[in-house]
């Protein structure tokens, strides 16, 4: 616990990773009274380039109590076209994408992860302390905390928010591998010179297992390339090994159009590239005494498939929540947090498995059925279209069923 200047005891909490779940709770921790210290390992606020990802209604409202949705909305891509050509097709398939959105979602909002890690930062950063360029090398069941570069501190809880890669999951839980599943997919991105004129305009090549396309924003002078590609066992690679993962992504993607490989091309020169596997983290419990675990540490249902992004944020709002109930209590806070999300967690690791087969089909007929599933739907009245993607589209389906309580009774 730490004194404050108004003399005020507050339970001092350590929050390890600062994308999104991270400054996320941050900011509705330091509003319910706790001391929070972020430790972040880049030596500055993250810019790695990342892509695009969906807000869901809870996201968007969670976002909009913090004041900083009018910022999101801002920064949000535009994109409202997608042209899908597919392999061994003459003609593209175009879709009106804002349509689509719309009948998915009655709030939504599509962003660059790079951005919306920025804009949360900027929220909280004049009220949690910042350690940027270290990490966490181990702790204690007393919440004493060893850095890699900072001297050791005690912490009443510490709480990783530090991704599908969790640091602080493998001090206190274990290695990765004994709670990852596979679910045979991959996802790259790369950033690369806009030199095609996009223009709110989403171009997708797709193929039997491998899909790939590339996007802007209208308010960026660069592209995204971002591919996924299906894999029947787990491919040999480091996850910290950037020259065998392009080589991986240059091999799953040889000849599916001239496009591709001019995106392709980009890979030795692009500032910034992600790679990893499609994986999922099923834990029996994200707690163990004074730690806990939000958004991808704890419960990835599968990047880009599985709307984590969105869970994200609604776990560390609900986790803040429910440590303000109990007044800093974590026997009490960690297992109601844990209920709370518990459905939510579910239901997103089986749209994800579902969104995964749409995605990257596995059969000519599914090439076909993605292609003109979409334009069916953007072709569609808007009634009609909302009905048939509330039968078919889960991730968006069950995003948007999530409620969002006002805990500890904030506006």
């Amino acid at each position: 616990m730490t004194a404050s200047h108004d003399g005020l005891v507050r339970r001092s909490v350590l929050i390890s990773g600062s994308s999104v779940a991270g400054p996320v709770l941050a900011y509705w921790l330091t509003r319910h009274g706790f001391s929070v210290t972020v430790v972040e390992r880049s030596p500055a606020p993250r810019k790695t380039g990342g892509h695009a990802v969906d807000l869901y209604r809870p996201a968007v409202d969670i976002s909009e109590k913090m004041g900083v949705l009018p910022r999101i909305e801002q920064r949000a891509t535009g994109t409202t076209r997608m042209t899908v050509y597919r392999e061994g097709a003459r003609r593209p398939v175009r879709v009106d994408l804002a349509k689509i959105f719309s009948a998915t979602s009655d709030r939504h909002v599509e962003i660059m992860r790079d951005d919306l890690s920025e804009i949360y930062y900027d929220a909280v950063r004049d009220d949690a302390e910042y350690i940027f360029g270290d990490s966490i090398t181990a702790i204690s069941p007393d919440g004493e905390v060893q850095f890699e570069k900072a001297a050791p501190r005690r912490f009443d809880l510490v709480i990783g928010a530090d991704g599908l890669h969790s640091n602080v999951r493998r001090l206190v839980f274990g290695d990765e591998s004994r709670f990852s599943t596979f679910i045979g997919a991959y996802l790259g991105v790369l950033t690369l010179p806009n030199t095609t004129a996009l223009d709110a305009e989403l171009r997708i090549h797709v193929g039997i297992g491998r899909t790939a396309g590339i996007y802007g924003a209208r308010h960026l002078n660069e592209a995204r390339a971002l591919f996924l590609f299906r894999s029947d066992r787990e491919l040999d690679y480091h996850h910290r090994d950037v020259p065998r993962q392009k080589e991986l992504l240059s091999t799953a993607f040889a000849g599916l159009h001239p496009d591709v490989d001019r995106w392709l091309d980009e890979l030795d020169r692009t500032p910034a590239f992600y790679f990893d596997s499609i994986t999922q983290l099923r834990m029996n419990t994200w707690s163990h005494g004074r730690v806990t675990l939000v958004g991808d540490a704890g419960y990835c249902p599968g990047p880009a498939v599985g709307g984590s992004t969105t869970l994200a944020i609604v776990g560390a709002y609900v986790l803040a929540g429910e440590l303000a109930r109990a007044d800093g209590d974590h026997s009490r806070a960690f297992p109601a947090y844990e209920r709370a999300m518990a459905d939510h967690v579910r239901g997103s690791r089986e749209s994800a498995l579902s969104a995964a087969k749409t995605l990257i089909p596995t059969s000519r007929l599914g090439v076909q059925g993605l292609a003109y599933g979409a334009r069916l739907v953007s072709a569609l009245p808007a009634g009609p279209s909302r009905a048939l993607l509330r039968l078919t589209t889960k991730t968006a389906r069950v995003h948007n069923s999530m409620t969002v309580d006002d805990i500890g009774g904030l506006p």
